[in-house]
Parts: structure tokens; C-alpha cells; sequence
């Protein structure tokens, strides 16, 4: 199944054997730069949260017309779109530092990464919620707002940002009623 334009994805995958694939604090900017660097030009990204073994992204891939020039590397790889093959390059890049870094070898991500196609408003909705709530539910955090590798601060700050930050807090109507959504959320859990 090849991603298509303009469609939602969910996208997530996690550490080879469940290792950890952010091992210190700088391996998750790291992590976010080359995403920036491989990413951007071809989605655009409305959440993500990364945690020790694992991420997840929310993401929409852009129209071909909006994007920048494709590589011409890509006629060499023809089962993959722009898109797959900017991931996979992303993936290998990130891999390949932490390998080096670590004197690690191996494959650090499972095979292939997780992608979910969003075709409802309501499960995307809960799917930002779900998404900043794992570090609440792996217990890293009692709050989203205290996990500094999510989308969750920038959502809710007046700071630039790359995200669609406009679009998903108008999916909840209002900053106010994202912040109430995901402040609910946590207090369900705690009631269990």
C-alpha cells in the first residue's frame, strides 16, 4: 500500500528487539533535525510524540505540486514513492549515527515502519490524544505537558513551529478545549 496525497497517516515504529533507539536527550533532536531535513518537503506534520523505544507521527503527505524537486535518485528505487523513499533515507541516516555513535551494529528499527491510513475526523481527534498520552501511560510523565519529545507544548505555545499547529487545535474548536480534551484524558486513565 503506497502512501497517497493528501491522506493522513499515522506513522510509528519502534526499536529492533524493543531496544531503546533514543539511548540520551540529544539522540531526540537529533532525531527531529533529520526528520526536518528528510521529511518536510514531502508532509506536513500536525502531532508526533518520541519515547525511549519508540515515535509516532501524525502526518499528511503533501500534493506533488507543493513540494520541492524530487531526487533524481528516485527512478533508481521505483516500488517506493518520494515519500517512502524519504523515510527510509530518514531512518538509515538516524540508524547509521546512532550505530557510529554507540558502536552499535545491526538494525536499529524493526523492518519496516507502521503507517495507518486516517480516513475519520473523530479518530483523528483521538489519535492526537492517544499519541501525547503514551509518556502519561508509560508512566514518564503524569501530563503531557511534562514530556519535552511530543508536539503537545508547541501545540499549545504561541512560538513558531513547523507543525499544523492552527489545524488540530481547530479540530478541537479551541486551544482552551484541546488542553480540557487532554487533561481529561489523563484523569479517565487515573480513575482506573
Amino acid at each position: 500500500m503506497h502512501m497517497e496525497e493528501e491522506k493522513f497517516y499515522h506513522i510509528f515504529n519502534r526499536g529492533n528487539n524493543r531496544e531503546n533507539i533514543f539511548k540520551e536527550e540529544e539522540n531526540y533532536y537529533y532525531f527531529l533535525r533529520q526528520y526536518e531535513k528528510y521529511m518536510l518537503k514531502f508532509i506536513d506534520t500536525y502531532t508526533y510524540c518520541l519515547m525511549p523505544n519508540h515515535f509516532h507521527f501524525l502526518i499528511q503527505i503533501k500534493e506533488a505540486g507543493k513540494t520541492s524537486k524530487v531526487s533524481k535518485t528516485f527512478e533508481v528505487s521505483q516500488r517506493l514513492t518520494p515519500v517512502e523513499k524519504a523515510f527510509r533515507d530518514f531512518f538509515i541516516s538516524y540508524a547509521k549515527s546512532i550505530n557510529k555513535k554507540y558502536q552499535r551494529t545491526g538494525s536499529l528499527f524493526q523492518y519496516k515502519f507502521k503507517r495507518k491510513e486516517i480516513n475519520d475526523e473523530k479518530y483523528l481527534k483521538n489519535l492526537v490524544i492517544y499519541i501525547h498520552q503514551n509518556p502519561v501511560k508509560a508512566e514518564l510523565c503524569r501530563f503531557p505537558h511534562e514530556w519535552k519529545f511530543s508536539s503537545y507544548n508547541a501545540l499549545i505555545s504561541d512560538s513558531a513551529t513547523k507543525l499544523k499547529r492552527k489545524e488540530v487545535i481547530d479540530w478541537f474548536g479551541d486551544k482552551e478545549n484541546f488542553i480540557y480534551c487532554h487533561k481529561s484524558a489523563v484523569e479517565l486513565e487515573e480513575d482506573f
